[in-house]
């Protein structure tokens, strides 16, 4: 039986661990967590915040998906698209989910992020109307 999601892998070119760790933490505000020192050895770099682990491991012949993305879920939607706005990310808005607020954003190597925020229906947010 599944009772959890541990992490999402996501792909990245190798030596791109320092553009990871700008973004995974000073954009979105996670915290680098260690990886074992077998897999350490790979390259590549963890990060963790609220529960969530996302995993960047390396591959050589990188491409990011275009459509495979995780979906991070938040508090606070709008501050926390206006931060990744302030830190030089692209927001992208979306109401295509009912129910939700969300937008997308891209991590410096290509990577589709999700972000969302659950609202109760009719409750007048932006995409409302």
């Amino acid at each position: 039986m599944l009772t959890a999601v541990d992490h999402v892998q996501l792909a990245a070119p190798p030596g791109s661990e320092d553009k990871l760790r700008a973004y995974y933490q000073g954009v979105l505000g996670m915290r680098e967590i260690s990886k074992p020192p077998v897999l350490a050895a790979r390259g590549g770099c963890w990060f963790t915040a609220g529960g969530v682990q996302l995993h960047l491991g390396v591959e050589e012949d990188f491409r990011p998906a275009r459509k495979a993305h995780p979906g991070l879920r938040v508090t606070g939607i709008e501050a926390y698209a206006d931060r990744l706005r302030e830190r030089g990310a692209d927001v992208v808005w979306d109401d295509g989910l009912p129910g939700h607020r969300r937008f997308y954003s891209h991590d410096p190597v290509g990577n589709r992020l999700e972000f969302l925020e659950p609202h109760a229906p009719g409750a007048g947010g932006p995409t409302d109307g």
